[in-house]
């Protein structure tokens, strides 16, 4: 929007040309989004407060848990108010990836509304029946895929890049549609099993979702992708305007956010951001350096299939408790060390995955 109007005054003042850089855009967003997050907060919290809108926790986890009974959820909602006004404001609405992207966070948002509201305001534990919040996930992950399909530009649009070989690669053709489902929603999932501390999604989220940024911006300059041997995507480099105002909205929250939390995210929040982060990955075709970098969600994930399968096939748990941070407390780590170390480890995968981008 800005960017638009931008364009029609540097007619007559040349300093509003500013607007037309990716840069100048991307660290506008971020502020923007920041700034949001930060004043909106806290009358936030007071109105879930009021209304009582508080997490229920299960009494089969850790003991230390049970204190956080009652504290405000469905902050999530902050998060996405945030990233769609600072897009909006900021981004290039020309651009068909921005709308694809606010699309898919748009419809995972309302998914996880719909479970959240069942959980809190009509006290129903179940929320949304898993088979109902699937289906939508897979409505809206089948309609990214199909779209992204049907608007491929170049057969780069639709070939899995392997990290590390610069000649690997596999044009994939209608199988991409699988792929990008499967990114899609399984990423959404594993964020959502990763939310289970204060604090402890949303950093990943915003370090991931900032070196996205930084592969899309990448990506689409052909310049800097023909250099680095990585695939030339026209448009990408406009998402990093939606991955600047991930991290500026997600900073905000973590100052609510902090462990002890005054908030909690939600399904709203974490099902969202997971699906964004997923979206982006598919469309700047850098799908396994996701993985890489978002190896705390992989492993969350994996620890939960784990523990389902050992105990329908054997009986017996891996872990203490599912998700894994769980099981660390159980043992007995306080729960302030377990996010920070979660932390720690996200930034070394992120480095080590955005290495991957010179390492060919």
């Amino acid at each position: 929007m800005l960017l638009l109007l931008a364009e029609y005054l540097s007619q007559y003042v040349s300093g509003f040309a500013v607007f037309q850089y990716l840069t100048f855009r991307g660290i506008l967003g971020v502020l923007t989004a920041l700034a949001i997050s930060l004043l909106v907060g806290p009358a936030m919290i007071r109105r879930l407060n009021f209304h009582q809108i508080g997490q229920a926790v299960r009494d089969d986890g850790p003991e230390s848990h049970l204190s956080k009974s009652g504290t405000p959820t469905m902050g999530g909602a902050l998060i996405l108010v945030a990233i769609f006004t600072s897009t909006l404001l900021c981004a290039d609405l020309r651009n068909p990836y921005v709308w694809t992207v606010l699309v898919v966070t748009a419809i995972f948002g309302a998914v996880g509304w719909v479970d959240d509201y069942r959980k809190v305001i009509e006290r129903n534990p179940r929320g949304l029946p898993a088979r109902w919040k699937y289906f939508w996930q897979s409505v809206a992950g089948i309609g990214a895929a199909v779209y992204l399909y049907i608007t491929a530009g170049s057969p780069a649009d639709t070939t899995l890049y392997f990290p590390f070989f610069k000649n690997l690669s596999w044009q994939m053709g209608p199988l991409f549609m699988v792929l990008c489902y499967f990114v899609i929603v399984g990423s959404s999932n594993a964020v959502n099993l990763t939310d289970g501390l204060d604090g402890l999604a949303i950093m990943p989220t915003v370090m991931v979702g900032a070196a996205l940024g930084l592969i899309a911006y990448l990506t689409g300059h052909v310049e800097f992708a023909e250099y680095l041997q990585i695939p030339y995507i026209a448009g990408a480099g406009e998402l990093i305007v939606i991955c600047a105002a991930l991290g500026g909205a997600g900073l905000g929250f973590l100052w609510f956010n902090t462990y002890p939390a005054q908030v909690f995210m939600g399904d709203v929040g974490a099902l969202a951001l997971g699906a964004t982060l997923g979206t982006i990955a598919v469309i700047t075709r850098h799908e396994i350096v996701f993985f890489i970098m978002g190896g705390i969600f992989v492993l969350e994930t994996v620890s939960v299939i784990l523990q389902v399968a050992s105990y329908k096939l054997t009986g017996r748990r891996i872990f203490r408790m599912a998700p894994i941070h769980h099981h660390f407390e159980l043992k007995g780590w306080p729960e302030p060390r377990v996010i920070v170390r979660f932390w720690i480890i996200t930034v070394m995968l992120v480095l080590f995955g955005l290495a991957t981008l010179k390492l060919r």
